[in-house]
């Protein structure tokens, strides 16, 4: 079956039992954070989370001014002892372990652009940090994250996977970059884009050092790995989680490397155009649906070419706060009523189908207007009677 007919096909109706998944394929969904799915920062014995500082607080501006006055030249927190402290307590239940989430997002974002914690960034690439330097700290962040990870996962593997039987991996980041015209200059910035968002981290881990476009890029900003912690860090994993979102076209845009100081973006010298993502509040989303049907149906084209996948997460369960713009987006297969003071949670169009394709029923679109009539309807009223 072609990947064309694979799309059509997927479009219309798709049920798990008709297709070939492994049977240890999983098939799941997901939230994030405490933060962003809890709150309750304060309740049951929690504690404030660097997203509760971030957003409520701004980031620990005293306690970094208490380390300059104390003369500290660095400030350290032991990721391995933290994970070992994880790994002895849960690991005869968890059975995968994922060291870091988005790494490469987070290091840009919080170390380049400055959009999240710690908040920290340079002119121009980033106006409102206190403190930072956009052009080198992203690749010393990542560098060290990549070791702390390869830390963690030597000790995993060492002490504990022998009698756990677990696994252990990292999550990266990877909207997928198409050349935006077929030009040779956009062709290669797209080549260019994927070593630099994704070969920033899959480099080292599958091969001990990072893609050669970066070195050539970034030059001595670029970290270099001894030849031991090339060795540590080369397969500390036993899989890689794919974060995927959305696609993005890219445009060559080599004329950037011609700034005297340049951060993340400029190194990799292009221009991204991004593509809409299905985020909508209401309940009715058939968007998210073909969505959905699309990406499973062209997942199981991928396995039947190779790839060796084990499960599929959607994002997200239900709606919660986005730490880019709070409550504006929402993903969720479930919408959460902000209205009511119980937050009442209502499935959208989405739950429905993922529900009757994990059972393996199929229901199509055309098939799904009785369902989306039925909860509009239940929403309507419970809006009226408050």
């Amino acid at each position: 079956m072609s990947f064309h007919s694979l799309l059509v096909f997927c479009a219309e109706t798709l049920s798990r039992h008709e297709f070939p998944f492994p049977p240890d394929f999983v098939f799941r969904s997901g939230t994030t954070t405490a933060y962003q799915s809890e709150g309750a920062a304060f309740q049951d014995g929690r504690t404030a989370s660097i997203w509760d500082t971030f957003a409520h607080a701004g980031l620990f501006l005293e306690d970094v001014q208490l380390m300059v006055e104390t003369g500290l030249e660095a400030y350290r927190r032991d990721f391995t002892a933290y994970a070992e402290v994880c790994f002895r307590e849960f690991g005869d239940r968890v059975l995968y372990w994922t060291t870091v989430n988005e790494a490469n997002i987070f290091v840009v974002g919080g170390y380049d652009i400055g959009i999240i914690p710690p908040q920290r960034c340079s002119s121009p690439f980033g106006m409102k940090c206190a403190v930072g330097n956009s052009s080198t700290e992203p690749y010393i962040a990542a560098h060290h994250i990549l070791l702390a990870h390869s830390l963690a996962a030597r000790l995993y593997k060492k002490k504990y996977q022998g009698k756990q039987q677990g696994f252990i991996g990292i999550n990266v980041y990877a909207y997928w970059p198409l050349p935006y015209t077929n030009t040779t200059e956009d062709v290669i910035a797209a080549q260019r884009t994927k070593d630099f968002l994704i070969g920033w981290f899959m480099g080292p881990l599958v091969f001990g050092d990072y893609p050669d476009i970066m070195k050539k890029n970034v030059g001595t900003r670029l970290p270099a790995f001894t030849k031991i912690e090339s060795e540590q860090v080369k397969g500390s994993f036993d899989f890689i989680g794919v974060n995927h979102y959305t696609t993005i076209y890219t445009r060559d845009k080599s004329s950037s490397l011609k700034m005297d100081t340049r951060d993340f973006n400029a190194d990799m010298a292009v221009k991204l155009i991004c593509q809409r993502t299905w985020k909508n509040a209401t309940l009715s989303d058939p968007g998210r649906v073909k969505y959905i049907q699309s990406f499973i149906g062209s997942l199981l084209d991928a396995m039947r070419n190779g790839s060796n996948a084990r499960g599929y997460f959607y994002w997200s369960f239900m709606d919660l706060f986005e730490l880019l713009d709070g409550y504006e987006s929402c993903y969720g297969l479930y919408y959460v009523d902000l209205n009511d003071k119980d937050l009442k949670r209502y499935p959208k169009l989405s739950a429905h189908w993922y529900s009757n394709f994990l059972k393996g029923q199929s229901m199509n679109l055309n098939g799904a207007t009785e369902v989306q009539k039925m909860i509009d309807s239940t929403l309507s009223q419970s809006h009226s009677s408050q």
